[in-house]
């Protein structure tokens, strides 16, 4: 069965900018993420550079990273930064209670993090340890990275082998601050972030954006006593607030929460309430930012979704500490329409982390010895590279079909669209199951031509790639015409698209 949606798209109408940061990843100290992950060891027969792996690099490269946060997650909130400095050999160990109880070598310290960013070029996102460690403890790690003089930290990095300071433009005061990060209530965080972020300096021209760390979904509490700690409703002060933004969380599931059914082997009832789930960011998303509006109208403070994604049983024989999960259609779907929805939400959103790059929950790429696989998630950021440091575009959907989700209408259509210079960008996710879509969509304001289309699916939502078939889930060209100023395009059931236009 085919099926018909309107939509509008205003060529000459921009909005916010699109930050590149809102194609961030994650990469804790969790499972396969970075041992097997991202670190093979210099003496490892995989490629490398420094024991970093060399394909995984390049595949991140050609996505554009641009940030990536570490260590954790949870695990920040037990790591201690001086234990992964120095010799390798005489770095101590700890236990990684958080994830699956083993011992971590600490072989992965900062200057392997801060070698893998200059690797990637992608700006480091350090996320400190509130939890269990002191403010004396961030402060000196701030110093030891970012001082150029002979302060003591820099002398210490300097005996380490590095000499000139690094650029950390991104810093965590610690993590889910509600939970493994310390059980706190919204007030007493609010406080600590308050006192951490005072003693987390600018060193020289490095200026760090201060992360406080916000709620688990939708939990207003959080960014109302983090909000009310740096100012007041109504108030007209002009200092600037001792952190600079605020984050959240949010995983997406098919409603029997985090952990509960497996990736691939799904109904259609739970494929739909699964993209009923991710589609409910929509409305925490606009919570958020209409209370951070109230108390800081001149949008001073930030709001960043450093964790998100889907959260699956793990594979079935693998640690289940590890999180290690497949990656299907379904998953390149919550990824797609995220990412409209976070394009409509850009003038105060700022950064997102999927959670996480390599092995974890929704990764980018799986690993297995020597072979690597893409997974479908990992085209979806491909295909929507051009939206990065882009101008929004307005477009509005008129007309579409939809599907009834727990008493709710769920709109099978979702897009965004962004202009770079004299071209246009495009993204259409399709949620029908089964159904394909006749889109036409009226460009209005500039000539376009179609100047690439491509599409993402595959025969079913829970298809994915692996070693055996690594490219069943890949773009493939898009068949796009526009006549009388209107854009026709047929997407198949379950799919992604870009088209990308060349504007008059």
């Amino acid at each position: 069965m085919t099926e018909t949606a309107r939509a509008v798209i205003d060529l000459d109408v921009t909005g916010a900018t699109i930050s590149r940061h809102l194609y961030g990843h994650f990469a804790e100290h969790l499972g396969r993420c970075i041992y097997d992950g991202f670190w093979v060891g210099e003496d490892s027969p995989i490629p490398n550079e420094r024991g970093i792996r060399l394909d995984i690099v390049e595949a991140l490269r050609a996505v554009n990273i641009p940030n990536l946060r570490w260590p954790g997650g949870c695990f920040a909130d037990e790591y201690h930064w001086r234990d992964g400095i120095g010799p390798r050999d005489q770095r101590p160990r700890m236990a990684n209670t958080h994830w699956g109880d083993v011992i971590e070598n600490n072989h992965f310290g900062t200057h392997e993090f801060m070698d893998l960013c200059d690797m990637l070029g992608a700006d480091p996102y350090v996320n400190g340890n509130l939890g269990s460690g002191t403010v004396q403890e961030m402060s000196e790690w701030v110093e030891y990275l970012t001082r150029d003089d002979d302060s003591p930290m820099a002398r210490l990095r300097r005996e380490n082998g590095r000499d000139e300071p690094w650029k950390v433009p991104f810093w965590g005061l610690g993590n889910e601050a509600w939970g493994c990060g310390g059980n706190m209530s919204p007030e007493h965080y609010a406080q600590e972030a308050r006192r951490y972020a005072t003693f987390c300096r600018n060193h020289g021209g490095n200026e760090l954006t201060r992360i406080a760390a916000g709620a688990n979904e939708g939990d207003l509490r959080w960014t109302r006593a983090l909000m009310e700690a740096v100012n007041c409703l109504g108030c007209t002060k002009d200092d600037n607030p001792v952190y600079q933004a605020i984050s959240f969380h949010y995983y997406t599931h098919s409603g029997t929460g985090i952990n509960t059914e497996d990736a691939a082997g799904f109904t259609d009832d739970q494929y739909y309430r699964t993209m009923a789930y991710a589609a409910r960011i929509e409305r925490i998303l606009a919570s958020h930012v209409a209370l951070m509006d109230a108390y800081d109208p001149r949008g001073r403070i930030d709001l960043v979704c450093d964790e998100w994604g889907t959260w699956w049983n793990v594979e079935e024989g693998t640690n289940p500490g590890f999180l290690f999960q497949q990656n299907t259609v379904r998953d390149a779907l919550v990824a797609g329409l995220h990412f409209d929805i976070f394009h409509r939400h850009a003038r105060r959103l700022t950064m997102a982390n999927i959670a996480q790059t390599v092995n974890v929950l929704q990764a980018m790429i799986l690993t297995d010895g020597e072979s690597l696989v893409l997974t479908p998630t990992y085209h979806v950021f491909e295909m929507n590279k051009g939206h990065q440091d882009a101008l929004q575009l307005g477009s509005h959907i008129l007309e579409t079909p939809s599907e009834t989700v727990a008493d709710e209408d769920l709109p099978l259509l979702s897009l965004s669209a962004s202009v770079k210079d004299r071209t246009a960008l495009i993204s259409l996710t399709h949620l029908s199951a089964h159904d394909e879509l006749d889109v036409s969509i009226d460009l209005r304001g500039r000539a376009a031509s179609v100047a690439r289309a491509r599409v993402l699916t595959a025969e079913t939502a829970s298809d994915f790639n692996d070693p055996s078939a690594p490219d069943r889930v890949a773009p493939v060209p898009l068949e796009a015409r526009i006549a009388d100023g209107v854009l026709s395009v047929r997407l198949p059931a379950h799919s992604f698209a870009t088209v990308e236009l060349d504007l008059a």
